[in-house]
């Protein structure tokens, strides 16, 4: 027997429960009044059995009602406990997915500094040396003017020292030399200026990938810290979803590698021009130094051999004039021996002639006679032979004037050449730059 406060079980039927509770069954008696006030609701009464099953039904739905909603309450529970579950783990897997993002972002971020920190100092080192570059091109300029005003200087020459010798052909090819250089610097100059518009442009791709890293380092940072008790969380519906534009994790990093990469390949180049820069300042003063060295050698044996040839020029013109001193002297001497020669013709033709006049047989050709005849001969072959040297010793008086005048005239062409050379060109060569190298440095 059932305890007294202990629910009744609902009893179920045996039979299934028809589709209607009831059959309704119509009564012959004519309707109450009030039939039009009770529409819609039974008016006939039910029979026992059907009140049973009535009731069995009610308790079983209410039965049915109620475990389903104890299943509702358990499964209910137990989503809440595994969504809570789920949702903690993904909510802490997405915070470390975000974590180790942001040590990813943070890797590249740093190695993009590091690039741009290098590569800065690398174009600044090529700055450096593309203003060694242009301040070697500013020293050339002396140089270059030095060795056309000695050209220029040399042109004034006079012939016959107006010659093509080895002074102006090391100074042509100093000129060449010059002009090479300076051509080699102004291309370089130009390649180096290209190299940094590189690095400043690859600088650039870099601090906007470095940028764009240290935005999402602290969005991405940002989100770590949220959670479910922040505040400024909301519902973003229309953000879950891939923008068409959005890169892959492996193409995200190949960017960077791809900036990085580059950035080495214009630091490296970079590097090797500022080596060939050395290199070419260093092999341009070399080249200058030896040929400048050339060039004052050949100065300095062309103006030893313009003194020796203008010293022996002296030595003949001092020559000359004793030659000429005595030429002039051998000269009056011929003249006072012509004069005296002719006074003892005079005597001898003054006695042929007084004698002439001898009367009748005293017209003799005595011994006197033919004296006097041999006398006259023989003066004649001497004064005949004096008159000869005197015209020789006034032609070679004249030859030695004009040589005089010639060794003085070449005399003053070495010595305006000894003046070209030494005086103007050598003096001028003082304002030549000592280095080439050296002066790349100074301010």
């Amino acid at each position: 027997m059932a305890q007294p406060d202990e629910p009744h079980p609902p009893v179920v039927p045996s039979c299934p429960l028809p589709s209607k509770i009831c059959d309704v069954v119509r009564s012959e008696r004519p309707r109450s009044c009030c039939g039009m006030a009770m529409a819609g609701f039974r008016t006939a009464k039910y029979q026992l059995p059907e009140w049973h099953r009535r009731n069995a039904g009610v308790c079983y739905q209410a039965f049915s009602a109620g475990e389903q909603a104890e299943r509702g309450r358990a499964e209910a529970k137990s989503l809440v406990k595994h969504a809570a579950a789920s949702a903690q783990r993904a909510q802490e897997y997405s915070k470390a997915t975000l974590g180790q993002r942001l040590q990813d972002i943070h890797f590249w971020r740093m190695e993009l500094q590091k690039e741009i920190m290098e590569l800065d100092a690398e174009t600044n080192l090529l700055a450096a040396q593309k203003l060694r570059l242009e301040r070697a091109l500013d020293a050339t300029e002396v140089p270059y003017a030095v060795v056309v005003d000695n050209l220029e200087c040399r042109e004034r020459r006079q012939p016959p020292d107006l010659a093509a010798d080895e002074v102006e052909r090391q100074l042509m090819k100093e000129a060449d030399l010059i002009r090479d250089i300076r051509d080699l610097l102004k291309r370089t100059i130009i390649q180096a200026a290209t190299q940094i518009r590189s690095n400043r442009i690859q600088k650039e791709n870099c601090e906007l990938d470095w940028s764009d890293k240290v935005e999402t380092y602290h969005i991405d940072d940002k989100c770590v810290g949220y959670c479910t008790d922040s505040t400024n969380v909301q519902f973003h519906p229309s953000s879950v979803k891939f923008e068409e534009n959005a890169s892959t994790p492996k193409s995200w990093a190949q960017f960077s590698h791809d900036n990085i990469s580059r950035a080495e390949q214009e630091k490296l180049a970079s590097v090797q021009l500022r080596s060939l820069i050395n290199s070419i300042i260093h092999d341009a003063s070399e080249d200058l130094r030896m040929q400048r060295a050339a060039v004052s050698e050949a100065f300095d044996t062309h103006c030893r051999e313009l003194d020796d040839a203008k010293l022996r020029l002296e030595q003949h013109l001092q020559q000359i004039l004793k030659d000429i001193g005595d030429e002039e002297a051998n000269i009056v001497n011929l003249k006072k021996a012509i004069r005296d020669k002719e006074a003892y013709l005079k005597v001898a033709h003054t006695r042929l002639y007084d004698r002439s006049f001898r009367p009748n047989v005293e017209l003799c050709r005595d011994e006197p006679q033919f004296r006097l005849v041999n006398e006259v001969e023989e003066l004649t072959v001497f004064l005949e032979a004096l008159k000869r040297k005197l015209m020789e010793s006034e032609q070679n008086l004249k030859n030695l004037e004009e040589t005089r005048m010639k060794l003085e005239k070449e005399i003053a062409v070495k010595a305006n050449s000894i003046f070209i050379d030494r005086e103007k060109c050598m003096g001028n060569r003082v304002r030549y730059p000592v280095d080439l190298e050296v002066a790349s440095y100074k301010q």
